[in-house]
């Protein structure tokens, strides 16, 4: 069980002397303190943020929950009917209290632009500072919260990217390169480089399955190294942080890209595939010629023929 809400400051004074003999040696980053009491771990927030953590979690938060009402006169439900959010809380619990490492890509469904793929390692010490920075999947962040928090992440969590730029995508992508074997080589490659860069003490690997196991593991059989104890799970960016943490450092990376190539063409280059990325791709082919296109785009995809008619 995990609780988490902002205590006031005459309520912080009060947390902080409470646990003071109680702290643990190693404080989060961002952190005030980090104390176990029981089967229960604290943890204060600079930011105010109270996070209680373990089986006994609402029973410890209460304390101040009471006090918050006392002397606030505020009232803090730590409690929620909604079915919803009972269901993501378990999903979220999966791999609640395990360090893993996790990998996810950016671009794959991106006309424009290059695939991102990532993998980090989260250690369970690092989930207070991760959840209280706001990490979860990167497709459920604006562009503004990912620009925001990646910066940290990529200074605090060890992770390794690999960046396949569109011409080596063009050059090697056939019928029997297809992208869900381009994925599945990409997301090895980076497991093992982490792996190698870091040896992390990690309980599991985990991706989000984009195809089953057995297929997976036949598109990495030509490659010289490969990894095969992978947990795969779907909707992984919202059961395991480490692939949550890798989903936002490739996003990030990925819109660092596109920022590039826009400033380069001195035009707004959208993401997707849709209607008006045709309209950008035959204004790129009139002013740059057609061969531009293979240098900064994905030449499998229907959008090109579909600028073609635009011409």
């Amino acid at each position: 069980m995990t609780i988490v809400f902002k205590v006031s400051d005459n309520v912080k004074k009060k947390v902080i002397e409470y646990y003071k003999d109680l702290r643990k040696d190693k404080t989060p980053p961002y952190a005030v303190f980090q104390a176990v009491e029981a089967d229960t771990v604290i943890t204060l927030y600079e930011s105010g943020k109270l996070m209680f953590q373990g089986i006994s979690a609402d029973i410890d938060a209460n304390i101040w929950v009471d006090l918050e009402k006392r002397l606030n006169n505020r009232i803090i439900d730590i409690t929620s009917n909604d079915k919803k959010k009972d269901k993501d809380t378990k999903e979220k619990k999966e791999f609640f209290n395990e360090s893993t490492i996790g990998s996810d890509e950016v671009g794959t469904g991106d006309f424009f632009g290059p695939i991102v793929v990532s993998a980090s390692f989260v250690s369970k010490d690092q989930f207070p500072y991760l959840i209280d920075l706001g990490v979860k999947d990167s497709k459920k962040l604006d562009d503004e919260k990912i620009i925001k928090i990646a910066p940290e992440l990529i200074k605090n969590i060890p992770h390794v990217t690999y960046i396949l730029d569109n011409k080596t995508y063009n050059s090697n992508y056939s019928d029997d390169m297809n992208m869900n074997k381009i994925k599945s080589v990409l997301h090895n490659k980076v497991l093992i480089e982490l792996i190698k860069k870091e040896n992390p003490n990690y309980s599991k690997i985990v991706i989000d399955q984009f195809v089953y196991p057995k297929k997976y593991y036949e598109h990495i059989n030509g490659v010289k190294e490969k990894l095969t104890n992978i947990t795969f799970t779907t909707k992984a960016e919202d059961k395991c942080l480490s692939v949550a943490v890798a989903s936002i450092i490739s996003r990030y990376i990925f819109l660092k890209k596109m920022k590039e190539l826009s400033n380069e063409l001195d035009l707004d280059i959208p993401k997707g595939a849709g209607t008006i990325v045709d309209e950008v791709g035959a204004k790129i082919v009139k002013e740059h010629g057609y061969d531009k296109l293979y240098d900064i785009a994905k030449m499998n995809f229907k959008n090109k023929d579909k600028i073609k008619e635009l011409l």
